[in-house]
Parts: structure tokens; sequence; C-alpha cells
């Protein structure tokens, strides 16, 4: 399956799952009752690392940029 996140969605992703890990460990406003919402943060962690979201998929969305898309081998510039 190819990836349909880029290199900003993923590190939104990081930042808001680790603010949402604080929240539900209880860092964040503890003894809530709402701490278990958290817990959620699970998801954007798994997409960011994998760098698939079953939601864009289904939509048809990517935020990959046109670098992002092509080959490694054809993202560097040749000199000869």
């Amino acid at each position: 399956m190819s990836g349909n996140i880029g290199l900003i969605d993923r590190a939104v992703r990081i930042i808001v799952g680790a603010l949402l890990i604080a929240f539900a460990a209880g860092f964040v406003f503890p003894h809530t009752g709402w701490n278990w919402l958290g817990w959620i943060s699970v998801v954007p962690l798994l997409t960011a690392i994998i760098g698939v979201c079953p939601l864009y998929s289904a939509l048809g969305f990517s935020t990959l940029t046109s670098a992002e898309r092509q080959p490694p081998d054809r993202r560097r510039s040749r000199a000869f």
C-alpha cells in the first residue's frame, strides 16, 4: 500500500498524539474523568508511523508533495 501522509501531516499527527497521551496519562488536567479519551491518540500515532491513513485512502486524499511521491532514486539530481 502506498503512503498518503506527507511530512508535515506526520509531524502534526505525532505532536497531537503525544499531547493526547499526556492527557490520558494525567500529566495535563489530571482527574477530570475524561482522560480515557486521550487514548484515541493511538490512531494518529499509528498512522504517522505507518504513513498511511485509511480515511485518506477511502476519500482519495493525499498530503504527499510531488517530490515525496517520487521513488527515492529519482529524488536526487544527477550531476552528469
